[in-house]
């Protein structure tokens, strides 16, 4: 059965996952709601959420480690764009080209490509200035094997949603119009539940190791309509892809629930289909 519980990070204000100085009851309720959308889940999940208008963060585990399965394309981009700006200049038609495979397609040998170009250096050079002190790559081309953390993946989303010295708001918008832009079939995790005037900004990983138990994660940034907060939900050991998807959804939509009051949400982006029990290909058959 699952092993999140451990890791959830009590408060003063909150007495549960979830605190805020300034708006205590709704990080109570909130928590309440993350614990219930988890309870009796196989598996291991983490969550890590920021809503930076209210001041809610929320932390199940978040600092255990998982692969990063495709979710660290969204690194990859973070890395690329801190190397353009280095060396000031634009991205070349090459590099827009595969950073819109990697992120709208999840495309692997886009990936592949940016990783052994951006190079090892740059990609810790970006983590280090995004503050991501527990990720580590993964090793040689490996990067689905890249060890993550949900804190990690909240704060390369804090990088991209507000204004910050490591990426331009120019490079900020692009990273987020990508990953606006990912392909219907993968519009699923994070942006469950989520209401119709608020946009969404997702990347998903999910991968089967040694051909047993999966990994399955979705990252996700969320504003217009007055909304401004992240949601980052990593899971492994799930019996199947669709299962550890609905442990996302679940705890998705707790979150787009309680953080936009009176709000319908919207019809799903995604539904299952045959191909959520294959592997997103980060990371080669064996490993």
């Amino acid at each position: 059965m699952m092993t999140h519980a451990a890791g959830v990070q009590a408060s003063p204000e909150s007495a549960g996952p979830c605190a805020s100085s300034g708006e205590p009851g709704i990080a109570k309720k909130l928590g309440a709601r993350i614990q219930a959308a988890l309870s009796g889940r196989t598996g291991t999940e983490s969550v890590a959420v920021y809503d930076r208008k209210r001041g809610i963060r929320c932390a199940v585990a978040d600092g255990g480690r998982y692969d990063s399965a495709s979710v660290v394309k969204a690194t990859i981009l973070g890395a690329l764009l801190r190397q353009a700006a280095d060396e000031g200049r634009p991205l070349t038609a090459s590099e827009k080209s595969l950073a819109t495979k990697m992120i709208a397609r999840s495309d692997n040998g886009a990936a592949s490509a940016l990783w052994r170009s951006v190079g090892r250096a740059r990609l810790g050079r970006f983590l280090a200035g995004a503050d991501m002190t527990q990720t580590t790559l993964g090793p040689s081309g490996y990067w689905g094997l890249t060890q993550i953390t949900a804190r990690d993946q909240l704060r390369l989303l804090g990088r991209f949603t507000a204004s910050n010295t490591l990426l331009s708001d120019e490079a900020r918008a692009y990273a987020l119009r990508l990953m606006n832009g990912v392909v219907a079939s993968q519009r699923w995790g994070t942006p469950a539940g989520r209401p119709a005037g608020v946009t969404w900004h997702v990347k998903n990983g999910w991968l089967p190791r040694q051909g047993r138990s999966w990994r399955v994660h979705s990252i996700g940034a969320f504003d217009g309509g007055g909304a401004d907060y992240m949601i980052v939900v990593l899971t492994r050991d799930t019996p199947s892809m669709a299962y550890g998807v609905e442990t996302i959804e679940r705890v998705a939509r707790a979150v787009h629930r309680d953080l936009n009051p009176g709000m319908r949400p919207t019809a799903p982006e995604s539904t299952p289909s045959d191909a959520w029990e294959m592997s997103d290909g980060s990371v080669p058959p064996g490993r």
